[in-house]
């Protein structure tokens, strides 16, 4: 039996996999690593060939994942076979969308100069003014990586969300790049000034 490799189910697999061994699987060691890994805890073998499959790594253009792969994935990560653990994930209490009411600042209600003091944990703080066309710029930090004079876009600030800075400019002329703060408990301070 074959499986369509690119499922929500096969996501979170994949998740708890890396979870169980330590890392992110992203270069051709980490699937060799992996490998021996899973044979010397299960005493099964799966190529790293395989494995790359499942993680989207190969360039061979396979679409599908055999059920003993997964099987044995799923064993190695959580104990379950494969239909144990998608039951097991079908019956877990959360959920991956939800609506939410949080104060919030979009960009469209903000104009030219507008300062904005955002914070997040565990003593992050600084102080932002909207430059216009979405883009905003750190006029003051404390304890952060972001620092005076670093740019970013973004459209909207919640509380209690991560932000997620778009085309993020650390340094003048740097390469631009995708900067989040507060990815576990999201801002902890948003407030117009």
């Amino acid at each position: 039996m074959k499986i369509e490799s690119n499922t929500p189910t096969i996501h979170a697999l994949r998740t708890n996999v890396e979870k169980r061994f330590g890392k992110a699987l992203k270069v051709h060691s980490d699937f060799l690593n992996l490998v021996t890994e899973i044979e010397n805890t299960l005493r099964e073998h799966i190529s790293e060939t395989t494995l790359e499959r499942v993680w989207g790594y190969s360039t061979r253009g396979y679409s599908t994942v055999s059920l003993r792969t997964l099987d044995v994935l799923a064993a190695y990560a959580t104990g379950m076979n494969w239909e144990a653990f998608c039951k097991e994930l079908k019956q877990e209490d959360y959920r991956e969308s939800d609506f939410f009411d949080s104060k919030a600042i979009f960009t469209d209600e903000l104009t030219f100069g507008d300062r904005i003091r955002i914070a997040w944990q565990p003593d992050r703080v600084a102080v932002i003014r909207y430059i216009g066309d979405d883009r905003f710029i750190a006029e003051h930090c404390e304890n952060c990586t972001m620092q005076k004079g670093d740019t970013f876009k973004c459209t909207s600030f919640y509380l209690g969300r991560e932000l997620r800075m778009n085309n993020f400019c650390h340094i003048v002329g740097d390469e631009e790049t995708l900067y989040i703060v507060g990815q576990r408990n999201g801002l902890t301070t948003l407030k117009k000034l």
